[in-house]
């Protein structure tokens, strides 16, 4: 039986009651995200933070830490972004009627 949100108990929601610390190795900050760790390890580790692992996955962190990694994350998928059709292509040349004009 689900109870109304005002008559729940911190403890009956489960996860988001918990305040979980940043999985960053010396940090006791709260955390503010909870993130794959398969999709984000590579960019916190490019960061130059070593965070601890758990059972779920998941990779904890705090605002700054999250800022850092996050910083990374956006500088690398610039690097690898998709160029549009257009983008990258060489000046188009004349061809021989237009030379001609000239």
């Amino acid at each position: 039986m689900k109870f109304p949100k005002e008559l729940r108990e911190k403890k009956d929601l489960g996860d988001l009651a918990k305040n979980k610390k940043c999985s960053i190795n010396d940090c006791r900050e709260i955390a503010v995200r909870s993130l794959s760790e398969n999709s984000w390890k590579k960019y916190v580790e490019k960061a130059g933070l070593k965070y601890n692992t758990n059972s779920r996955h998941k990779i904890f962190l705090c605002k700054i830490h999250y800022n850092q990694s996050n910083k990374i994350r956006k500088s690398q998928e610039k690097m690898f972004q998709k160029k549009g059709f257009l983008d990258n292509s060489n000046a188009v040349k004349k061809g021989k009627w237009d030379s001609l004009r000239d």
